[in-house]
């Protein structure tokens, strides 16, 4: 019988300590949000002034039902990240409706990437992109200070190197 917390429908394991990412991406989320919505908004507002189509104003309320529910969702998304380094590989889990749980072997890792865009920078955070030969296992750590986004980088390629030295 599998330990609890590691069944099928449950796929982060209990065992494990997770390391959680800053709480601020979640204003990076909602300032993306808030761009596009605004786009959406103005671009319906105005299709029904000049137009007075009730489309228009039905899109218009749709598109703020929508950001109003993407809002509640960026939060919960945002709490269900985290990250835990374990002695043979790093463990990435996200997700709400569909969790995913990424297990990336140091050993398998090609190589390691430290990107922020400008949002991000304006809120001192990065993310730690892991590559490895199979497209599909690549997996990635946003919401980083970048401190610790160097410290990962700088740990798992040493973690790397040297599990690929001892095959």
């Amino acid at each position: 019988m599998p330990p609890p917390g590691a069944g099928p429908l449950e796929p982060w394991p209990a065992t494990v300590r997770w390391t959680p990412i800053s709480r601020d991406l979640i204003w990076v989320e909602l300032l993306r949000l808030a761009a596009v919505l605004v786009v959406v908004v103005l671009a319906a507002a105005i299709g029904w002034a000049l137009s007075g189509h009730w489309l228009f104003g039905l899109g218009l309320v749709v598109a703020l039902l929508l950001g109003a529910v993407r809002s509640v969702s960026i939060v919960r998304a945002v709490h269900a990240w985290g990250y835990a380094e374990r002695e043979d590989d790093l463990l990435v889990r996200h997700g709400l409706l569909v969790r995913r749980l990424s297990i990336v072997p140091y050993s398998r890792m090609q190589f390691v990437d430290v990107s922020a865009g400008p949002l991000e920078r304006a809120f001192d955070l990065a993310t730690v992109q892991l590559h490895t030969a199979a497209a599909a296992s690549d997996a990635r750590v946003p919401g980083l200070r970048p401190a610790e986004a160097s410290r990962l980088r700088d740990r798992l390629t040493a973690l790397g190197k040297d599990r690929a030295e001892g095959l």
